[in-house]
């Protein structure tokens, strides 16, 4: 079993470039979709987020308001931090529990696993190999900006995150997602068997 860690800073695309190793035959195992999934109403992590941060963000079913949090966080990275903390231990839980199950059905198994905060992430994680998904900040920005959020918040949420450069230093493979997208994919077939041949 291989277990690769891929991130990237937002708007660099991430989720195209796990698609294109899903396409593959890769597993993936999304970190934003269990980020989701452990802050349903009620759960551990959402009463602890609601307690912190009010129930100004919450919609009217007591879902949380994903907009509203991210208002409230990202200005302020002590917010941020304790965020993570809420929320982090309980996707580990979930993603050991997914890693095991698919593990058990194919001991060969290729895991890739989307994780935008991997470098942030408050314990280490068994990872094989980390792959970093670049993009230059325009390119970064244009793409925020075309799923609607304006420039400047856009541009708080790359700062708050760890600059792409000091991800890029730690990666094993870099994935720069700046062309065209036949030019990115040529790239994570490259890795794809490079890795399978292993």
């Amino acid at each position: 079993m291989i277990i690769v860690g891929l991130t990237g800073s937002m708007g660099t695309g991430k989720s195209t470039v796990a698609n294109f190793f899903r396409e593959l035959g890769a597993y993936i195992v999304d970190w934003d979709e269990l980020a989701r999934e452990v802050v349903r109403p009620r759960s551990k992590a959402w009463k602890e987020i609601v307690e912190y941060f009010g129930k100004d963000i919450l919609n009217k079913d007591l879902t949380i308001n994903r907009q509203k949090l991210a208002d409230v966080v990202f200005p302020h990275k002590e917010k941020v931090a304790r965020l993570n903390q809420i929320v982090h231990p309980e996707v580990f839980k979930k993603d050991e529990r997914i890693t095991n199950k698919i593990k058990s059905r194919d001991p060969d198994a290729f895991v890739i696993k989307d994780i935008p905060l991997l470098f942030e992430l408050t314990r280490p994680l068994p990872l094989d190999k980390i792959i970093v998904v670049s993009a230059s900040e325009e390119t970064q920005l244009r793409r925020l900006q075309e799923k609607g959020m304006s420039r400047e918040d856009a541009r708080n949420r790359i700062k708050s995150q760890l600059p792409l450069e000091k991800k890029i230093k730690s990666a094993d493979f870099v994935i720069n997602n700046d062309g065209p997208l036949e030019e990115t994919k040529k790239q994570v077939e490259k890795i794809y068997s490079l890795l399978r041949k292993g």
